[in-house]
């Protein structure tokens, strides 16, 4: 099955209301006076890590992936479990974890090990508190907002390559935690950058059922050579949002694009309508 196929027969299943459908990144759980943010993600070797990574780097990134899905949200971090494979070079994963959690201020709850001969798979659930309500997620974005984008795309892609300007952009990201809290009050809608601008774009137009149009030129890059590469790529971790252009927005950010009434396409890029999310970015299976 196909990641869309499994995630469509999972919605067959019961689910809970904070789940969302599954159409976001976290799930949101109303829990006495707060709302807690639940995100999990998971780091498999040979398809998120070459064999050869320095496994201190894969332990920063699982940690700050999963950061970065509460960041989207507005979220104030708790803290987190971890799922760990036993086998490869544990204290160096230790001593990246321990890098993480000191860098972002968080600290573990608990977690489960496993002894492993094949391919290692790391995992991490990280639990955070809602800043604001609503919660923004990808559902929000109306007519007429401004789209938005954090920072400079493709530093991942390049830093994947062996630019060492950009190394560190692939293999220790920085969650964007304070970000997202100061624009939760503003923004209609919001996610992270992991599969690639325009996939992460084309999410939000079909969850907030409106089209979205981006001028590609438009767009912060860090390699105007492969710009069409860089939107597509992913792993950047960056703040994908929409908000009225009126707001004076908290953070710098770079309006890329407009929300308009839904037509034929959920994505238009530089007029040309996209119909499907074919291609557009990484997508599992």
């Amino acid at each position: 099955m196909s990641e869309a196929e499994f995630l469509s027969a999972l919605r067959t299943l019961p689910l809970h209301p904070g789940a969302r459908g599954l159409t976001d990144d976290c799930a949101v759980v109303e829990f006495g006076n707060e709302t807690l943010i639940i995100n999990h993600d998971l780091m498999a070797e040979g398809t998120h890590f070459r064999p050869e990574a320095d496994l201190a780097d894969v332990a920063w990134k699982l940690l700050a992936i999963n950061l970065s899905d509460l960041a989207s949200k507005g979220a104030d971090p708790i803290g987190v479990l971890l799922g760990h494979s036993l086998g490869g070079n544990d204290r160096r994963f230790l001593e990246g974890l321990r890098a993480g959690l000191a860098a972002f201020n968080v600290s573990i709850l608990g977690g489960d090990t496993v002894a492993v001969t094949g391919a290692s798979t790391f995992s991490m659930t990280a639990i955070g508190r809602a800043t604001h309500s609503p919660v923004p997620w990808r559902k929000g974005a109306q007519i007429g907002d401004g789209l938005f984008v954090t920072g400079t795309l493709g530093r991942a892609m390049l830093g994947f390559e062996g630019e060492v300007d950009h190394e560190d952009a692939f293999n220790r990201p920085t969650p964007l935690l304070a970000e997202g809290r100061a624009l939760a009050p503003h923004v209609t809608a919001m996610m992270d950058i992991s599969d690639g601008l325009l996939l992460d774009a084309f999410r939000i137009a079909e969850a907030s059922e409106v089209t979205l149009g981006i001028e590609s030129t438009d767009v912060p890059v860090a390699d105007e050579t492969r710009r069409e590469d860089c939107l597509r790529w992913g792993d950047d971790y960056e703040l994908l949002f929409t908000a009225p252009d009126a707001i004076d927005l908290p953070v710098p950010a770079t309006r890329i694009g407009t929300v308009s009434p839904r037509g034929f396409a959920p994505l238009v890029v530089d007029g040309e309508p996209l119909v499907n999310a074919e291609g557009l970015g990484y997508q599992h299976g």
